[in-house]
């Protein structure tokens, strides 16, 4: 099906195009761009002219330039703009505007990309869903995701993020969603910010891009909920509040069964029971919030919470998955939690909490008593307050259930200086300093934590507590148990 075609693309960005062509797809990145994609020449890290070339030799039906580039014909297919970014974001208005689709746009300093993916699959089974990739949330990846949107799409699932302030407004307002939906709002993001009072009023802007009629999804527990409720009265949209303080959808109980949570909830004063696929109250949260969300949107709630039950998270965000340690006794195991993509206060204190409940196996390993280990990873971007951030990690309750902690990063060189002797690990200044030493530090039996902000390059310590197994019994890669 066609996406943009030249003239189409033309006309929304007022670019001038060399010839005629269609496009099928929108990308900014020749390594994954497919044939017939329109090739975005975003300035970043590297101008993404000096891309051009290569991503019509990879097939792209054209490129959106701001010039004829060094090594690319006079005649080859572009569209040439006075600036690309201006541009993706002119296809993504339009984009938007030629849909009939239902959309939600959600935000939040925790949550928000796993809350984007379960809606995903809950609109997904009712629908022709369009949702962002990975974490495409910021001033390039909303437009980009809205202009890949196909015209037949019926609902559109938009995350939205920030790092400073007055980024979130103009992003909803290209968004235009029905409904827009605030996870919560923690303590992410403060250097950018004087309190989280500030915090609360830059993803309460998102607000602000509703369109006539549209509704607000908001966290009722956090303690910012009356900025937001404040926020939802004066842009004059209705708001459904959820949590345990939940007018709307109320949180009565989470159970913690294996790998899966069951809630029992009620949504408008009726019982709602449903399960997550994943561990933990803030699973929990977040699929409660996308159940609302989804109600809001006009999809069925009954169909929408049997869907919740079957999503689970994906690597780097929770995900959960079994190292077969030997190649032919297959009780020889221990567990991972892959939570290394990011962490603030919030996200660290929960994902803490699910390892504390994490049920550990005795008496198959090396050491007869299975643990609860964490390797845990600078938080970062806390301004003034990281330090005391990271020693107060060891107060947490959930900190009393966990046998070892490992720290990477100076900051966590606090928390680690904060343990008790017998639960401190090991400390390192970097991931890669670390990952050597990881083997000797497990054994079968134990459940293992990691968790950090994206550039403490945690993903480097999941990569070696993987590279420890071996096929199982049936022949598959350990990775395919997540």
């Amino acid at each position: 099906m066609t996406l943009w075609t030249a003239s189409e693309a033309a006309k929304a960005t007022g670019g001038r195009t060399t010839c005629d062509w269609q496009a099928n797809g929108v990308s900014i990145d020749t390594r994954t761009l497919q044939p017939s994609d329109l090739f975005v020449a975003l300035k970043a890290a590297r101008d993404g002219h000096s891309f051009v070339a290569q991503a019509l030799e990879k097939g792209a039906a054209a490129a959106l330039v701001t010039h004829v580039p060094d090594g690319v014909s006079d005649d080859a297919p572009l569209l040439i703009v006075d600036d690309v970014l201006a541009a993706l974001e002119d296809l993504g208005r339009a984009a938007r505007a030629r849909t009939n689709a239902r959309v939600v746009a959600i935000t939040g300093s925790v949550g928000k990309t796993s809350t984007k993916e379960m809606m995903r699959d809950m609109l997904g089974d009712q629908g022709r869903t369009h949702a962002s990739v990975a974490s495409y949330n910021n001033h390039w990846g909303v437009p980009l995701t809205l202009a890949r949107m196909p015209v037949d799409t019926e609902y559109a699932v938009i995350e939205i993020g920030m790092n400073h302030p007055g980024e979130i407004a103009p992003l909803a307002l290209m968004a235009r969603p029905h409904v827009a939906m605030i996870t919560t709002v923690a303590a992410a993001h403060l250097e950018a910010f004087e309190n989280i009072e500030g915090i609360a009023l830059e993803k309460a802007s998102i607000l602000e891009g509703l369109e006539a009629g549209g509704t607000a999804i908001l966290n009722n527990d956090c303690s910012t909920a009356a900025i937001l409720q404040a926020k939802a009265h004066d842009v004059q949209r209705r708001d459904v509040g959820f949590g345990e303080n939940g007018f709307d959808f109320k949180l009565l109980s989470v159970d913690i069964q294996g790998d899966t949570s069951v809630v029992q909830a009620t949504a408008h004063d009726e019982p709602l029971l449903f399960k997550v696929g994943a561990a933990g109250r803030h699973f929990a949260m977040n699929g409660l919030g996308a159940l609302a969300a989804v109600e809001a949107l006009g999809a069925d709630l009954a169909i929408a919470a049997q869907s919740l039950g079957r999503w689970s998270p994906f690597e780097g965000r929770g995900a959960r998955e079994v190292i077969h340690l030997d190649i032919v006794d297959t009780h020889l195991t221990l567990e991972l939690i892959d939570d290394s993509y990011n962490a603030n206060p919030t996200s660290m204190t929960a994902a803490l909490e699910v390892l504390a409940g994490a049920q550990v196996t005795h008496d198959i390993g090396r050491v007869s008593k299975g643990r609860r280990i964490a390797f845990l990873g600078d938080m970062k971007e806390l301004g003034g307050e990281a330090e005391a951030m990271h020693t107060a990690l060891a107060d947490l309750d959930a900190m009393r259930a966990i046998d070892v902690v490992h720290c990477i990063g100076p900051l966590m060189q606090h928390l680690h200086a904060a343990l008790p002797e017998p639960q401190r690990g090991l400390w390192a200044a970097t991931s890669e300093e670390l990952a050597a030493r990881v083997p000797r530090r497990l054994d079968s039996g134990d459940v293992v934590l990691v968790k950090g902000s994206l550039s403490m390059k945690l993903a480097l310590i999941v990569d070696a507590i993987r590279k420890m197994g071996h096929p199982n019994e049936m022949g598959d890669d350990p990775q395919d148990n997540a």
